[in-house]
C-alpha cells in the first residue's frame, strides 16, 4: 500500500515515515509537492484543516493521501495556540519564535497543563476516506530541555515518564505522542478497508 503525504515539515514526515513501516505500509512524499499551492487552512478545528488538505491535495494524486493538522493546545490560554500553533508568533515564525511566544504568555501562570492534538485525514480523489484524532496530556516547561524532536516538543513535558518530548528518540515519542496515536488509527482503519475489499 503506497500512500502520499502532504507535508513539508521534515520532522512530521519522519514520524509519518516511521508509522507507516510499523504498519506495513509505504509512506512518500506527494511528488511535487513543493510546487503545489497550497490551500489555505482556513479551518477552525484540527479536523477541519485536515480534511481540506487532504481533499486538496487528493487531486494531485491517484494513490490515497495523508494530511494531518496538528497544534498545541494550553490550558491557561483558552487553548492557544491551537490551530495556530505553527503561525503562534507570526505567519514567517520559526519553532523558536514560537516557543519563545509561549514562554512569554506563560511567565507567572501556576497551571501549566496543556495538550497536543493531531489529526490525520485520509483522501483519495477528492473523496474523504478516513480521518483519525489522537491526544496526549502533558505539562509545559518554564524552559525547554532536550534536542530532539521540533516545534513545542521542548517546551512539553510528559508526566508518566518525567521527560519532554524533546528528550525523547523517534520511536520513544512516536508511542506516546499524539501523531503517533492517529497515524496508528489512521493505519489500522486503511488496514481494515483493505482486508474487506
Amino acid at each position: 500500500m503506497l500512500i502520499h503525504a502532504c507535508s513539508t515539515n521534515p520532522g512530521k514526515l519522519k514520524e509519518f515515515v516511521l508509522a507507516a513501516h510499523a504498519a506495513g505500509a509505504v509512506l512518500e512524499p506527494l511528488p511535487n509537492l513543493a510546487q503545489i499551492v497550497s490551500p489555505e487552512e482556513s479551518g477552525e478545528t484540527f479536523e477541519a484543516n485536515a480534511t481540506l488538505k487532504a481533499i486538496y491535495y487528493s487531486g494531485f494524486s491517484s494513490e490515497i493521501v495523508l494530511a494531518d493538522d496538528s497544534g498545541l493546545c494550553v490550558d491557561a490560554l483558552n487553548g492557544a495556540p491551537g490551530v495556530q500553533s505553527a503561525r503562534y508568533a507570526g505567519c514567517d515564525a520559526g519553532a523558536a519564535e514560537n516557543n519563545a511566544l509561549l514562554i512569554e504568555r506563560m511567565a507567572g501562570v501556576q497551571d501549566r497543563s496543556a495538550h497536543f492534538v493531531c489529526v490525520i485525514a485520509l483522501a483519495r480523489k477528492g473523496k474523504l476516506t478516513h480521518i483519525a484524532r489522537g491526544t496526549v496530556d502533558g505539562q509545559i516547561l518554564f524552559s525547554p530541555s532536550g534536542n530532539n524532536g521540533f516545534g513545542y516538543d521542548p517546551l512539553f513535558l510528559y508526566p508518566p515518564i518525567g521527560r519532554s518530548f524533546g528528550e525523547l528518540s523517534d520511536d520513544e515519542k512516536l508511542a506516546v505522542s499524539a501523531r503517533g496515536r492517529a497515524l496508528r488509527q489512521a493505519f489500522t482503519c486503511l488496514s481494515a478497508a483493505g482486508k474487506q475489499r
